[in-house]
């Protein structure tokens, strides 16, 4: 019974610590979501990967985002832009301090997937999701019930993930429910238009991870993290599953 106790006590004084130390930053997600350009048009061309590169433009220890509406893009790569815009909303502020070599890691450098930060963003599978449970940036959960505007949010159009896989990275915006069912509001760069919000039905999606900013300071642990997540790395050419996926990213 003394050892039940203990137990309890531990369960609720951890549940505390997080309250207590992890904060909510979705409205301001949602802040840079709006201040992102619309259209332009999908695509995963080199010459889309160029455009990213250049819309993330580090100088003088600053981020500046500056995508073009009339730029290719795709779904990682805007969904990595407002990240990055959030990131600097809170530094612009004083609320956030990140050294440089912390700030370096963020920047986008062609990396393979699951090398450094945009690496791991990027990777097939659950990349974002995986990145925030390795580093302890906040929640990952899998219940629309739990969810809010300003999540970010992996879709699944089917169970397989790997090799093979067909994912969407969004920023989740809402539940609608319309005449024919329940829709799935989100925010991306979306085929075939880029920029702007989509609604699909919920049934069309097979799995959903959602991944919650909470705790950007610990950025600063990919210093002492893996070059390269061997899991996400693995994945364009392997297979993995929904289980194994979830198992990575601390669900």
């Amino acid at each position: 019974m003394k050892n039940l106790g203990v137990s309890i006590l531990i369960t609720v004084f951890g549940l505390t610590a997080h309250i207590s130390f992890a904060s909510d930053y979705n409205s301001l997600v949602l802040e840079q979501v709006k201040q992102m350009p619309q259209g332009g048009r999908y695509s995963v061309s080199h010459f889309a990967k160029i455009c990213l590169e250049r819309s993330a433009h580090f100088e003088s220890g600053k981020f500046f985002i500056l995508p073009s509406a009339a730029s290719p893009s795709f779904c990682s790569g805007a969904t990595y832009l407002v990240f990055i815009r959030t990131i600097e909303a809170l530094r612009a502020r004083g609320e956030l301090h990140l050294d440089s070599p912390t700030l370096e890691q963020l920047i986008i450098r062609d990396q393979h997937d699951g090398e450094g930060i945009w690496g791991r963003w990027n990777a097939n599978g659950p990349g974002t999701a995986r990145l925030f449970h390795e580093l302890g940036l906040g929640l990952n959960f899998d219940n629309f019930d739990q969810a809010k505007p300003g999540d970010f949010m992996k879709i699944f159009w089917s169970r397989q993930v790997g090799k093979n896989e067909h994912g969407h990275s969004t920023i989740f915006l809402g539940l609608e429910n319309r005449s024919d069912g329940q829709y799935v509001r989100f925010w991306s760069s979306n085929i075939p238009s880029g920029y702007g919000e989509k609604s699909v039905p919920r049934s069309k999606i097979a799995y959903v991870i959602f991944s919650r900013l909470e705790t950007p300071v610990n950025l600063a642990r990919i210093n002492s993290a893996p070059l390269v997540d061997s899991y996400l790395a693995s994945l364009l050419r392997s297979r993995s599953s929904i289980t194994e996926a979830c198992a990575k990213c601390g669900l």
